[in-house]
């Protein structure tokens, strides 16, 4: 009986026989190369049923709990349908000459624009209620409406009096509530904004700009929307760009973006099932972009290059395809699982803003790593020398094959010779960098927007000119008998705990809310609302004054929440659970490593060397983004602190990638001294081989990544540069300098994995086929 064959392949009898022994990784890609329609069509047919089932779901838009007692209190005022009403304030203020002279009370301008503002918004009481605006200078509106900040960065309405005009008389506000739904607070405010726009246009000689809760969400969701769209549209051509450099051969150089883009295409889609029950931001789907993007791309690039040099070598395809995926496959499942440890350290974090994009970033890693195996080669065996076509001159001659670098090859001989003293300064030179990481101060803005958002400067300027006290600690009360005798015993003893000078401040105001079945008390605290003082303010209340009033009272439950102590639960736990993430995203990297190469060394080495380029790149983000260095250069200005989630998101982000790196030039280095190589051998032999895909792959890494840095909001910005910094330390230091270095000092002690640990999988040192070309019944038994 006769064996179809797809184009490219070898004939059935020049096939290797011995199949049961192969590992799976490499008969997942021989089938694929054999069914080569089958895989194809199926890969396409899966990522088109993840699209449509992703439009007919819809991502859910699930409420967001912040860490600790604070998301608890959020917790329990959403159970019971309280929401805070959106607020609104329109600023007037004179601008151009002469502005500083005139005041409210002597400038009819102003008062005709503010007049015209508040006619605007009561003819729209579809979306705006509660209108205030001042008529004489004595007209009040709650102070922490234009000082205090939301649960979202925006500003609240809850405080004590403070004038609609400006102490300097330069300043009129006009306060309203946005009207409808609270879910739809975010649309129905595009109307007052415009109706206040037209009014601006009107007074050309005043500034007429409105800004709150409302309308900073707006302006934030459709800035991160903007943001998706510029790196959707820059990040494939620039891949493709850089592709079309290293293949040198337009088919070559899509196939990479193909599967990377297949593999973002149906991660977005699929999110749409875990946002039934897990909150999935809208940040996720550019965190998913830019990382599938990066590892596709990377483990095509590894495939690609392999598996063009095996043809080059004189393979035929088949045996090019079963090299390849002995090899290079191998490699990429185990730095894929090692990302997806990585980034599964996430879940460890407590925080549900984490959940979401661990779930997205591990999921778009273990979509390109099925292609890589699947897809991949059945495209290879379906265009055959086709991949070949549509060169580009003088880069397609150049690029077809594959040539170990002269340049790495004389490093990696010097360092080699000299290991302590190359290896020394390079470790040296890392360690300087890290050292600007020791002072890293982690917070969280008031308004998380660029400083160049129309609405952010509103709010500045508010802020300006209506100083106020920041907003209350929020304590959320639930249990029986809320408007009984005892609570209201309780609650008389809190207020006599509130003083002009100590910790907790008056006048303390009750609320009951959802029918008496629970109760809000907005007790003022003493500081800034952040910094030491508010937090032990926050601290007697939590721990001496509640557990002492309201504590005392049986069935009755209470938790705080409000920004003091939303920024100090995100701290805590964060501190708290850090160390954790970080002590289990090492240990089980070292597990897959030493299972991986049978060494104990070697993961050691790897582990230690991960940190080190994460050190150095947090040493950067500090230095550009807290201490200012070059911060004109990213469009930034005035950065005091870095982002909370920024650099836990980093480490895992980057000791998962970091291992792209590790995993395969440690793969090349293995398979030269299964041919009988020294260590030192092989590793001259194994970098200079492997540099051309390593540079190409950071290369494309670090442009992808440094995308980020050219989007709006600065925590992204500091995720960007980061993760571009690290890949470029880890792809030249860490690859040219510190992983030979490092072996050379180990020498053969670089393998040793004690008898007790003989049992353990992996690929063992001496090759029992002994042939030193790798053929590929040695690569199917072999990595």
């Amino acid at each position: 009986m006769s064996l179809q064959r797809g184009p490219g392949l070898a004939p059935a009898s020049a096939r290797p026989q011995r199949r049961r022994g192969r590992p799976v990784i490499e008969r997942i890609a021989c089938w694929s190369a054999r069914h080569a329609k089958t895989a194809v069509f199926g890969w396409f047919g899966l990522v088109a049923a993840a699209f449509l089932a992703g439009q007919l779901l819809g991502t859910q838009n699930l409420q967001q709990y912040d860490p600790g007692q604070a998301g608890l209190g959020e917790r329990i005022l959403h159970q019971l349908h309280v929401t805070s009403p959106a607020t609104e304030s329109v600023l007037v203020q004179p601008r151009g000459k002469g502005a500083a002279s005139l005041t409210f009370a002597d400038d009819p301008q102003m008062r005709r624009a503010t007049a015209a503002v508040a006619t605007a918004l009561r003819r729209l009481p579809f979306a705006a209620t509660d209108i205030s605006a001042p008529s004489t200078a004595t007209d009040r509106l709650p102070s922490s409406g234009v000082s205090g900040r939301g649960r979202h960065g925006a500003h609240s309405s809850r405080g004590d009096a403070v004038s609609l005009i400006s102490a300097n008389g330069h300043s009129a506000l006009v306060t309203f509530e946005v009207a409808g739904p609270h879910a739809d607070v975010n649309s129905t405010v595009a109307a007052d904004v415009a109706a206040v726009a037209r009014v601006q246009a009107a007074y050309p000689d005043l500034i007429v700009a409105e800004a709150g809760s409302a309308s900073t969400t707006a302006a934030g969701n459709s800035l991160l929307e903007s943001d998706f769209h510029r790196a959707e549209f820059s990040a494939i051509p620039i891949t493709l760009i850089l592709l079309l450099v290293v293949f040198g051969a337009i088919i070559a150089a899509g196939l990479p973006v193909v599967l990377a883009a297949s593999a973002v295409v149906a991660t977005i889609s699929l999110l749409a099932i875990p946002s039934l029950w897990l909150p999935i931001r809208s940040g996720t789907s550019e965190i998913v972009l830019i990382l599938g993007m990066a590892v596709g791309v990377d483990y095509s690039l590894f495939y690609l290059r392999r598996e063009r040099e095996e043809r080059a070598a004189g393979r035929s395809a088949a045996e090019a395809l079963q090299i390849a995926a002995a090899t290079s496959g191998r490699a990429i499942v185990i730095s894929g699982l090692t990302v997806m440890i990585s980034l599964a350290g996430l879940f460890l974090s407590g925080i549900e803003l984490f959940t979401g994009m661990a779930f997205g970033t591990i999921v778009v890693v273990g979509v390109a790593v099925a292609g890589s195996l699947t897809v991949l080669p059945g495209l290879l065996s379906m265009l055959g020398d086709w991949a070949d076509r549509g060169r580009i001159p003088v880069l397609g001659k150049r690029r077809t094959a594959a040539r170990p670098s002269r340049l790495w090859a004389a490093l990696i001989r010097r360092v080699v010779r000299h290991p302590l003293a190359w290896g020394g300064a390079a470790a040296l030179a890392l360690l300087i960098l890290t050292v600007p990481a020791l002072g890293i101060r982690l917070g969280n803005p008031l308004v998380d927007l660029p400083g160049n958002v129309p609405v952010a400067q509103t709010l500045a300027r508010i802020d300006t000119a209506f100083p106020g006290r920041p907003a209350p600690a929020e304590v959320v009360a639930t249990g029986r008998d809320l408007g009984g005798p005892t609570v209201r015993s309780a609650v008389a003893a809190l207020e006599a705990h509130a003083s002009a000078t100590g910790p907790i401040r008056a006048p303390i105001t009750v609320s009951s809310v959802a029918s008496g079945r629970g109760l809000v008390l907005e007790v003022p605290l003493a500081g800034s609302g952040s910094g030491p003082v508010s937090n032990d303010a926050l601290l007697t209340l939590q721990d001496q004054v509640l557990p002492e009033t309201l504590g005392r009272i049986a069935g009755v439950s209470y938790a705080v929440t409000g920004n003091t102590a939303i920024d100090y639960d995100w701290d805590t736990t964060l501190r708290a659970r850090t160390p954790i993430v970080f002590a289990v995203v090492a240990a089980l990297a070292f597990l897959i490593l030493m299972i991986a190469f049978r060494s104990l060394a070697l993961p050691l080495v790897s582990v230690f060397l991960n940190l080190l380029s994460v050190g150095a790149a947090y040493g950067v983000i500090t230095l550009i983004f807290q201490d200012g260095w070059l911060q004109g250069l990213f469009g930034v200005s005035g950065s005091t602190t870095i982002a909370q989630w920024v650099p836990l998101f980093m480490f895992v982000f980057l000791f998962g990638l970091s291992m792209d790196y590790h995993v395969f030039i440690l793969s090349r280095i293995r398979e030269r001294c299964t041919r009988g190589m020294s260590t030192g051998e092989a590793l001259t032999s194994g970098i200079a081989a492997s540099a051309g895909v390593v540079t190409s792959a950071a290369v494309i890494m670090v442009a992808v990544f440094s995308i980020f840095a050219t989007l709006s909001f600065v925590d992204v910005k500091t995720l960007g540069v980061g993760l571009a910094v690290a890949v470029l330390i880890d792809a030249t230091a860490v690859r040219g300098i510190l992983v030979p270095a490092a072996m050379a000092l180990l020498g053969e002690r670089s393998w040793y994995l004690p008898r007790r640990l003989a049992w353990l999988p992996g690929w063992k040192l001496h090759d029992s086929d002994g042939d030193t070309r790798l053929a590929p019944q040695a690569a199917a038994a072999r990595l």
